[in-house]
């Protein structure tokens, strides 16, 4: 199949990590301001909800199968979402592993695996479907980070090396892409309700936590949802031409005070 011809203000989406939390709330809003969305996840039955909930409300969902840590996978999903709706404008990326795990605790294969897809699976995403973007001279990426960047925390330490070398390689990207017409916007988000760290041991979360807390990184209890970080998102790519955010970083509201 011949992909499809494009007209500039119609602008297909790509969203990585979207069976679930900020990938999935990403892909249904970008759906609902109007852009025809790939979703691309391992866990195809989730995608296929998530896409049956956008095209219900009336968007166009297609998803695809992607595995970050299979460059061949990465090859076809971005051949595939292509032809389903044709040169992609936006690239949100999103994917990432997240196992608890000290440095002692930590084994090396483990390691090098979440490396495998936060980083090098990013690094693949961006080579397959970058080039035509800079053809064009126009398009949108958004790379999500962390605030693990900025405030780094204990029994984490493959997913705070991955977010801190992908956050280096945003902002190279940025660098790179400059005069191309293509915008890179490192999304940075703070404590949030996603599945992210829910396939932890319940003791492991409790140990964890206790850390966190012990160093100061947990202030107040509140967490974001995913819907408010996919706002965050569809605004950055809705920005007209000429405005370029660099970098945006969301956080929880703490909870209300009481009267005293």
């Amino acid at each position: 199949m011949s992909p499809r011809v494009v007209h500039p203000d119609r602008r297909p989406a790509v969203v990585t990590g979207a069976s679930s939390g900020i990938g999935r709330a990403a892909a249904v809003a970008l759906a609902a301001a109007g852009h025809p969305v790939v979703l691309g996840a391992r866990r195809l039955s989730e995608l296929e909800a998530a896409a049956d909930e956008i095209c219900a409300a009336g968007g166009e969902a297609h998803p695809i199968v992607l595995d970050l840590a299979d460059a061949a996978s990465i090859e076809s999903f971005a051949a595939a979402a292509v032809a389903a709706v044709g040169e992609v404008e936006i690239v949100v990326s999103n994917a990432a592993l997240n196992p608890a795990g000290s440095m002692l605790s930590t084994p090396p294969e483990e390691f090098e695996a979440v490396l495998a897809v936060n980083m090098q699976g990013t690094h693949r995403l961006m080579q397959a479907l970058l080039p035509a973007m800079i053809d064009r001279r126009r398009g949108d990426v958004v790379i999500v980070t962390s605030d693990v960047v900025v405030n780094p925390r204990p029994s984490m330490i493959a997913y705070v090396s991955s977010k801190w070398g992908l956050e280096g390689y945003a902002r190279t990207l940025q660098m790179e892409l400059e005069g191309t017409g293509v915008r890179a916007t490192v999304l940075r988000p703070g404590p949030t309700l996603t599945a992210m760290g829910f396939d932890w041991d319940p003791d492991t979360t409790v140990a964890v936590l206790e850390e966190w807390q012990a160093w100061g990184l947990a202030r107040h209890s509140n967490f974001m949802r995913p819907e408010g970080v996919a706002e965050g998102i569809l605004a950055v790519v809705s920005l007209p031409r000429g405005t370029h955010v660099t970098t945006i970083e969301l956080h929880p509201e703490a909870p209300i005070k009481e009267d005293r």
